[in-house]
């Protein structure tokens, strides 16, 4: 279908949009199901006193997250690339639901900054024991990555007694060689002064999925509106000439001494052209 320069705009953004958004769904979904199956976590899924642990919230969480995300790019992929109306109405329907969720994450995680720092800080202890038990270097990956983000090291920060200080960063000065700080108390401190910036965030991420949702439905609109205009058929000169039978030949008696008689030929718009 022909679309013009605003339509093949959207149709470009939507497509990287949901090439993103599968990268972002596919990390949550692996990340989560690996914690949800792997040797060391497996058996607090199975214990129903951690049933409502922040370890197993944030777990299913990661999953059910992962999931949302990956319908939305099957139908905003599908939608885009072979301008599909049905597909697009879908995708437009789940990146609304997912934009109001974001920024109510974000008001949520702003007006209760205290609860979910405490919350995090307990998920990031219960990574932290499974760590120490197990020594699964994938947890190590995950407090690493815990370590250099928020620039802390373990539960304690004391690089003497600190059982995971080899995943810690490098310390900053010689104060920082003996006792950084520690993650638990890190990360409630970052919620509580940095919660404008993760509320910033959420509502930025909201944002970005509004003008997906704009471009989806500037995209439907066009591809219905290419859809219900009238088709045209453009017959050219040889065209018709082609569909116009030719005259059957006769023989021509010639007569010398009489004057030949020119026939006007009859142009192609006036010559009937037989109905299938």
């Amino acid at each position: 279908m022909a679309l013009d320069g605003c339509g093949l705009l959207c149709k470009y953004i939507l497509i990287l949009f949901n090439i993103l958004f599968a990268v972002v769904g596919f990390a949550f979904l692996g990340l989560g199901l690996w914690l949800r199956f792997s040797e060391s976590t497996r058996g607090i899924f199975q214990v129903e006193m951690l049933n409502s642990s922040a370890f197993v919230i944030g777990v299913t969480v990661l999953i059910a997250l992962g999931t949302v995300m990956l319908i939305v790019v099957a139908f905003g992929d599908y939608g885009a690339c072979n301008e599909k109306r049905s597909a697009l109405q879908v995708f437009s329907v789940l990146v609304a639901f997912l934009a109001i969720a974001e920024i109510a994450v974000g008001v949520f995680a702003y007006s209760s900054r205290d609860r979910v720092g405490m919350s995090i800080g307990e998920f990031y202890t219960s990574l932290y024991t499974l760590y120490v038990s197990s020594g699964d270097p994938g947890i190590a990956i995950t407090l690493t990555f815990f370590h250099n983000t928020l620039h802390c090291c373990g539960v304690t920060g004391v690089s003497l007694i600190e059982i995971v200080k080899h995943t810690c960063p490098k310390p900053n000065g010689f104060m920082e060689s003996i006792v950084m700080p520690n993650c638990p108390v890190t990360i409630v401190k970052l919620f509580d002064t940095k919660a404008p910036l993760v509320m910033g965030i959420f509502i930025g991420t909201g944002a970005l999925l509004t003008i997906a949702l704009i471009c989806s439905a500037i995209l439907s609109s066009q591809i219905r509106q290419s859809a219900s205009s009238p088709q045209y058929i453009i017959l050219t000169h040889s065209t018709a000439a082609v569909a116009t039978p030719l005259p059957a030949q006769h023989d021509i008696t010639s007569y010398p001494d009489q004057d030949p008689v020119v026939f006007t030929p009859l142009s192609v718009a006036n010559i009937p052209v037989a109905q299938a």
